[in-house]
């Protein structure tokens, strides 16, 4: 699977921002897709995930409250939406999928497609 991340920019602290990430065919409904972002000199940090069955969402505890992950339908785009962003939240965001993925959405070892990144600035 090609995973294609779009939507980063730089934006202003409290401002709105979409990530959208296309996949090149479906996600098996026994997978899931999510987000990661890393910043310079920092591990590659969960997001947010969708269990692409059920459409169970999970989100890392930096995003609660403010991010969103969903998806149009099991065609997909997969979307985040990012809303009050602060300055940490600049980073390159990263989309990730799996057709065979029930638990540990939030571990990176767990995806085995990866698109290019996106980065998201969020100035002060």
């Amino acid at each position: 699977v090609q995973l294609q991340a779009s939507g980063g920019g730089l934006v202003q602290a409290g401002d709105s921002l979409r990530l959208s990430c296309a996949a090149s065919r479906r996600i098996f409904t026994s997978g899931a897709m999510g987000w990661f972002r890393r910043t310079p000199g920092k591990e590659r940090e969960f997001v947010a995930a969708i269990n692409w069955g059920d459409g169970s969402t999970y989100y890392g505890d930096p995003v609660k409250g403010r991010f969103v992950i969903f998806r149009d339908s099991a065609m997909g785009p997969l979307y985040l939406q990012m809303n009050s962003l602060k300055p940490e939240d600049t980073a390159v965001y990263y989309c990730a999928a799996n057709d065979a993925l029930y638990t540990n959405f939030g571990l990176e070892s767990r995806y085995r497609y990866w698109g290019q990144g996106t980065l998201v600035t969020v100035s002060s």
